[in-house]
């Protein structure tokens, strides 16, 4: 197999290959073979059909199965040889055999090379989870707009009964947690997305083109999909998603450039991520253990 590598930019590559005569001969020994097992053709017996006879009713078919063979498997071969790492499925062009050769030509996206340090000790500011009496009195006056529908209602054990609760100071302390609970979950987002942030300025690397294009294509998709259940005709829907795209296009490339990152870091830092485990939860968790916190004013 001959093997011709060209890199077109940091993440693209083309794969040039030439499979050569002897190969593509046993290849075709062992579809005919195949074929001779299951083939039937007037006055012979199945399975003793002679070779020049398949070649003459099944050379089409029998060139389809070669090349379908054959291709995955040099190609593998191909990147196994030059320690290739792709990110996404190839594009296979040129495809000919041709006087007992096969060539093909892949272009591939390969996972790029990311550059990242000073990504422990990053300094993070955390908000207080703490809920205030005000927080609570606000949640309650929104509670008693949305359960009065215009009507004025009063907020007691009466108004808590409703809601399932036995008494007001129960259902208060009930809110409050759920409050407290709501405030952290969004502090711990607001602390990820400062580490985030950090390591877009401090790292380098070029993002695939091919992974923007098909998450962008799955978000596209699913937003296709909850317009029309809202009832919005092609139309309308086509024009909302023109309107988004770009800054959807930007958000995509920017998720894939943390996930990159993260997966650099927990190849530099070993960190331990299992099959079923999120690997962008795991390193979070690293760096935000790494990290100096201080509580904001």
């Amino acid at each position: 197999m001959k093997l011709a590598v060209k890199k077109l930019d940091p993440v693209r590559w083309e794969l040039k290959f030439e499979v050569p005569r002897e190969r593509v001969s046993r290849k075709f020994d062992k579809i005919y073979e195949e074929l001779g097992k299951v083939v039937k053709v007037k006055g012979f017996r199945q399975g003793k059909v002679p070779r020049h006879i398949l070649e003459s009713q099944h050379s089409k078919l029998a060139r389809e199965e070669v090349i379908k063979e054959l291709i995955p498997e040099v190609y593998q071969e191909g990147l196994e040889k030059e320690k290739i790492k792709p990110i996404d499925l190839p594009e296979i062009l040129d495809v000919n055999l041709d006087e007992g050769k096969v060539t093909f030509t892949a272009k591939l996206d390969v996972k790029p090379e990311v550059r990242v340090s000073d990504y422990k000790k990053i300094k993070v500011t955390r908000k207080s989870s703490t809920v205030t009496p005000e927080e609570v009195n606000k949640t309650l006056e929104f509670f008693k707009k949305s359960q009065g529908e215009g009507k004025e209602i009063t907020i007691d054990d009466a108004f808590a009964h409703g809601l399932g609760f036995p008494s007001l100071e129960e259902f208060t302390k009930s809110l409050s947690r759920q409050l407290e609970i709501d405030k952290d979950r969004h502090n711990r987002m607001d602390v990820e997305n400062q580490v985030a942030e950090h390591l877009l300025k401090k790292a380098k690397l070029t993002t695939p083109g091919s992974m923007v294009k098909k998450q962008l294509a799955r978000r596209l998709e699913d937003i296709h999909r909850r317009l029309a259940s809202q009832g919005l005709s092609p139309e309308e829907i086509k024009k909302k998603e023109e309107e988004i795209r770009p800054q959807l296009e930007e958000s995509v490339e920017k998720d894939i450039r943390i996930y990159l990152i993260l997966d650099k870091i927990a190849e530099q830092e070993s960190v331990p991520v299992r099959e079923n485990e999120n690997l962008a939860v795991k390193v979070m968790e690293f760096l935000l253990k790494e990290a100096e916190w201080e509580e904001a004013k």
